[in-house]
């Protein structure tokens, strides 16, 4: 069944064209992620399919039997609404006899209750109280009587989330979901959830997001908006990624075969006279459309610089006991840590447990209640935070750039200009003097972030960055974090940005408890999982406030270890058993197994087990001889 059908779409806003004659169709059963550039046009695209702006040129037709269902960056609501009144908005005939059953039970009048009955079962409302009462705890939404007005914005967005879920369920109609990036303001829990729930779900979704790992999850076809033209891919985002660099190969090729032939027709325009023959008119055409190709700057900045960075001296940043209470909340409870130079920490935990919290702390902003810090002499600290932007309405992007510096030191002794900077991070020249207050919202996000790496910081502190950044934008910023060699934390709720970039994970797991662990995130989550499905018994589980560093045993210690090393320590220790455990498990296996696909497939693993397993050993011998116990 064909839900949307659009044929030779244009819009403009002044002299930016956003997108050109772009035709696509959306059939039931689609799931489709929108990849493109902040300013493209992609929320414009999902305004004209919601009939909220209109395309300059171009059709739209959308089946007369589906309704359409946006899920918006802006959320509209009365502050004066409970959630579950804010939940009971909802324009749809199951929610309407939901609304009136409830009436009906609190009026004497057995004719409307006899009414109200008969909707419950026309519109097959029972289940629907229920449903929507298990959504709303899935996003850690409980207390259905708070008001609206008193919510956090991520709160409110989880609950505006909740109810346009409810809506898709409630109508029994087929439905296009249109999401524009779902999961800011969700923790990992949840959008784990979400994506399962999306999954099952037999919907028909466009969606906008810059999750990776959620875009896999969920969609089969992305569609990418790119030089005013969108381009369709079936598959991952890994296969995006590999169509797209074959395209922009021969788009290249394309280039240089039409400079060749540009340069020719170039030489032959300057020999003819002002009255051309028809035929001589044709050429001249041709020539016109070969200079557009030639012309066509497919240059793609690389961040593959060597920047001059200050210089870090040896103390870097460490934090000894450092507590943090609000009233009997409990964020930080004898916490300590030493950074290392070039460090690459992510920080992770429920929304609320004190991420932001303990940034604010090491960089001076709140106070601690005990503790101390010590920050090194050469510290310059960066800070990418979720509070926007700061700016003169009317000051253009590249004089907001400048007021910083003109240029952007290298290594090498030379320099980048501001407007090469710029261009780095996706600002063409037309941007770069256009007005702050001109770009979109994620436009301003990247300048903001750029701002922070043009002032050339040696410690990052980034809270939530990916948060309505941009895929292209997301992937100039991973490699810029790659080649940082200064000191970073990164606190996100973004799985694949936080496995490419950060080597261990602080996580926040409540009541003043962070657990230091050694590789990314995906490792961590797993390990996480592990342990909830087998926990250990009271008596076995260690107590031992989370900075504890036990002194050797030793007699003569060599070195006494450093928390990280002694995290390191102790997950080896727990390790090491479980690979053994886990090794005598396949060779079981392979001394019963006949088949011979599944024998090689146990023979890899166990040669993979073998590697980490003689890894751990060697690695704990290594520690044993720093504390003197080899």
């Amino acid at each position: 069944m064909n839900y949307v059908a659009a044929e030779n779409l244009t819009k403009s806003y002044g002299i930016k064209t956003l997108f050109k004659n772009i035709s696509f169709n959306i059939n039931e059963g689609d799931k489709i992620a929108i990849v493109a550039k902040n300013g493209s046009g992609k929320s414009t695209l999902l305004k004209i399919l919601m009939g909220k702006e209109i395309a300059d040129s171009g059709t739209v037709i959308i089946n007369k039997d589906i309704q359409v269902v946006l899920f918006d960056q802006e959320i509209d609501f009365e502050s004066d609404l409970t959630i579950e009144e804010f939940m009971m908005t909802l324009d749809s005939a199951p929610i309407k006899a939901l609304k009136n059953y409830h009436q009906s039970l609190l009026s004497d009048d057995p004719d409307f209750m006899e009414k109200a009955l008969a909707e419950m079962e026309v519109h097959k409302a029972w289940d629907l109280e229920n449903e929507m009462t298990q959504i709303l705890s899935q996003l850690k939404i409980t207390d259905l009587s708070a008001k609206m007005g008193m919510l956090s914005g991520g709160q409110i967005k989880r609950v505006a989330l909740a109810k346009l879920l409810t809506e898709t369920r409630a109508e029994h109609r087929h439905t296009l979901l249109i999401m524009d990036e779902p999961t800011n303001h969700l923790d990992v829990e949840m959008v784990e959830w979400l994506e399962n729930y999306l999954n099952k779900a037999k919907i028909t979704l466009l969606l906008v997001t810059h999750d990776r790992y959620f875009l896999d999850a969920v969609c089969g076809i992305i569609w990418e908006m790119e030089d005013q033209n969108l381009y369709f891919h079936n598959g991952s985002y890994a296969t995006y990624l590999e169509n797209k660099m074959i395209r922009e190969d021969n788009m290249n090729s394309t280039i240089d075969k039409a400079n060749n032939l540009y340069r020719k027709e170039l030489e032959w325009m300057r020999r003819q006279p002002k009255a051309r023959t028809t035929k001589s008119k044709s050429r001249q055409d041709d020539f016109y459309e070969t200079e557009k190709i030639a012309k066509t700057d497919t240059r793609k900045e690389s961040l593959e610089l060597d920047f001059e960075m200050k210089r870090l001296g040896n103390k870097i940043l460490e934090l000894r006991n450092i507590s943090k209470s609000f009233g009997d909340k409990v964020l930080l409870k004898d916490f300590s840590y030493q950074f290392q130079r070039g460090e690459k920490v992510g920080i992770v935990g429920k929304n609320g447990a004190g991420k932001s919290t303990l940034l604010n702390i090491i960089q001076g902003f709140e106070p601690k209640d005990s503790g101390e810090i010590e920050t090194g002499e050469t510290i310059k600290f960066g800070y990418f935070s979720q509070k926007g932007l700061q700016y003169k309405e009317d000051e253009r992007v590249i004089d907001f750039i400048k007021e910083i510096s003109e240029n952007f030191p290298l290594a090498n002794g030379k320099t980048i200009s501001a407007s090469q900077f710029l261009r780095l991070f996706l600002f063409d020249d037309q941007t770069q003097y256009s007005p702050i207050s001109k770009l979109s919202g994620g436009e301003k996000r990247r300048l903001h972030l750029m701002y922070i790496l043009y002032q050339n910081p040696n410690f990052l502190i980034f809270d939530e960055p990916t948060n309505d950044l941009d895929l292209p934008t997301l992937t100039v910023l991973e490699n810029f974090l790659l080649n940082f060699q200064g000191s970073l934390i990164i606190v996100s709720h973004d799985r694949y940005f936080m496995d490419r970039i950060v080597d261990h994970i602080l996580a926040f797991e409540g009541d003043g408890k962070i657990k230091d662990f050694i590789g990314n995130f995906s490792e961590y989550r797993e390990n996480q999982k592990l342990e909830d499905k087998n926990p250990k018994p009271v008596a076995e589980q260690k107590t031992a406030a989370p900075v504890a560093v036990p002194v050797a045993k030793s007699q003569t210690p060599k070195k006494k270890l450093s928390f990280k090393e002694q995290r390191e320590l102790e997950t080896i220790e727990k390790e090491i058993p479980d690979f053994e455990d886990k090794r005598a498990q396949i060779l079981e296996q392979l001394n019963n197994e006949t088949d011979y696909d599944t024998i090689a497939k146990l023979s890899a693993e166990l040669e993979n087990l073998s590697e980490k397993l003689e890894n751990h050993e060697m690695r704990w011998l290594e520690i044993q001889e720093m504390i003197g116990e080899a």
